[in-house]
């Protein structure tokens, strides 16, 4: 493939806004595989946006996060918005690309003009997950969609970050199994503004939302308490519901100011991700050649202690 200019950026740019799914597929692609095409992409569209509003939706697997979130897309479009969903996928451990699961269950949406799924992974790229997702939402962002979904698999360090980054956070549990204690324990409480009883016409779902209210009642007051909204994702049941509790909070985020708060805390988080992977990079690169052997050398000999060595190779760098 060849390269693309800038100007080549901003026609699919402009493409993406007019309606061309290929060119936002082809913008996404750019995201993912990173690079100066990514940076490239990142400065052009970041004037664009700023009026998207983002909703992270995460829970342990099997919770029927996509399920749920097939059901809010619906939803949403019913009400006459158009919406994009970023479906966090696992890599494969063959290919390096997303698996594709969210996309199989949520193919009710495959032909609506108004709805836009991308399953991503992180492609071995540096930074990962973790700072190609705010760059995808940017670029949703910047091309119109008004909702951007964002739903994570499982509960590890790196999809609750994703989506506790969002302007609201959806964690979806299910009846018994202990999801509210695993809910405690994995600290999703401190992250939800919205809790789903998912699979809620199972046995056990009254008392997992009993469970999940007790919990609540105990943290301390932050000015809001996440609402327990019970729905089933596979019949679309509930999903105005949870809706309408997205739409509260978004509400209570304005009139309290903690929205310019929030915006300004995930601003923050992924101007220090950026960071420490440009440090990554030099680090890298400074950790090889002939310089660095000469100092390797020089620690194995003992004639000069680690720190210092390593201090030696900065100072060179900056001399440059």
């Amino acid at each position: 493939m060849a390269t693309q200019t800038a100007e080549d950026i901003e026609r699919l740019l402009d493409g993406a806004a007019t309606g061309s799914r290929a060119s936002l597929a082809r913008l996404l692609s750019i995201v993912e595989r990173g690079g100066e095409r990514a940076r490239t992409l990142a400065r052009l569209a970041h004037p664009r946006g700023g009026s998207a509003y983002n909703v992270g939706i995460t829970g342990a697997p099997g919770a029927g996060k996509s399920t749920l979130t097939n059901a809010l897309c619906t939803e949403i479009r019913r009400r006459g918005d158009r919406v994009a969903v970023l479906a966090i996928d696992p890599s494969s451990p063959f290919t390096g690309g997303a698996i594709l699961g969210d996309r199989i269950r949520m193919g009710d949406q495959a032909l609506d003009d108004g709805v836009f799924i991308r399953s991503m992974a992180t492609r071995g790229h540096l930074g990962g997950l973790a700072l190609a997702t705010p760059s995808a939402a940017r670029v949703l962002d910047a091309v119109g969609f008004p909702w951007v979904v964002v739903e994570t698999v499982g509960v590890g360090q790196v999809e609750v970050e994703i989506a506790g980054s969002a302007d609201t956070c959806v964690v979806v549990v299910n009846p018994g199994w202990g999801d509210a204690v695993q809910a405690n324990k994995a600290g999703l409480m401190e992250i939800a503004d919205v809790f789903v009883v998912n699979k809620a016409d199972r046995p056990g779902a009254k008392e997992t939302r009993n469970d999940l209210e007790q919990m609540l009642m105990l943290r301390a007051d932050r000015g809001w308490t996440p609402p327990v909204v019970s729905a089933v994702g596979t019949s679309g049941d509930g999903a105005d519901a949870v809706w309408d509790a997205v739409q509260a909070h978004r509400a209570w985020l304005d009139a309290s100011g903690e929205g310019t708060i929030r915006r300004s805390a995930r601003i923050a988080a992924e101007l220090r991700s950026i960071i420490a992977v440009q440090l990554a990079a030099r680090a890298a690169l400074l950790s090889a050649g002939p310089r660095f052997d000469e100092v390797r050398d020089a620690v194995i000999a003992r004639s000069v202690d680690p720190w210092t060595a390593v201090d030696d190779v900065l100072e060179a760098s900056e001399t440059r």
